[in-house]
């Protein structure tokens, strides 16, 4: 357990972003099973759908610095690519 003044302040602010940081990331597996559970039944429309709502959710998850940056441009563009090819096929 921290003992000094400043160690204590690190400690709250450390459990602040360690909760910000869990509902964001859940936030952003949410959406990412949406569209897997879409591809997975093979609907198009609802694929399609759940990506642009995911798109944001993604991006604003990496804003946020949860994140890397390109860690949610490449988790965009693989998710991208599926429902593209599913709607492809």
């Amino acid at each position: 357990m921290a003992n000094h003044k400043s160690a204590e302040k690190r400690s709250r602010q450390s459990q602040v972003r360690r909760l910000r940081n869990k509902i964001n990331r859940t936030k952003l597996k949410t959406a990412v099973r949406k569209i897997d559970e879409a591809v997975v039944a093979g609907s198009v429309d609802d694929a399609q759908e759940a990506l642009k709502q995911a798109i944001p959710v993604i991006a604003k998850t990496a804003s946020k610095g949860t994140i890397h940056k390109k860690k949610a441009s490449r988790k965009i563009s693989r998710l991208t690519k599926r429902v593209n090819g599913m709607a492809a096929a």
